[in-house]
């Protein structure tokens, strides 16, 4: 079943994101290698691609996992929680209807 994670991050979060990105995303294209992979990727503060200083205030990943304990294990296990990026992570089962 395909489970959204939402991450909310803290205030100013955007030196602690670009320091641990790239471990980020190496769990991410596993999940991609693995055809798990929904969609994934952040939330920008303001209405534009590139937020540039205002930085995110979360992120959003869709995937598939066996159940929702595997889904939150997974969450749980994330750089950005690890290192203080998010301040909290709701994962939620997911049904794709469109398109």
């Amino acid at each position: 079943m395909l489970y959204a994670i939402f991450g909310r991050d803290v205030a100013d979060s955007l030196p602690r994101r670009r320091e641990t990105r790239p471990a980020h995303l190496e769990r991410l294209k596993l999940l991609q290698a693995e055809g798990r992979l929904f969609a994934a990727g952040p939330l920008p503060a303001i209405d534009s691609p590139d937020p540039g200083p205002a930085g995110f205030v979360g992120s959003l990943i869709v995937a598939e996992f066996a159940s929702l304990e595997a889904a939150r294990a997974w969450a749980d296990a994330d750089p950005y929680l690890a290192a203080g990026v998010y301040k909290s992570v709701e994962v939620h089962p997911y049904i794709k209807v469109l398109p």
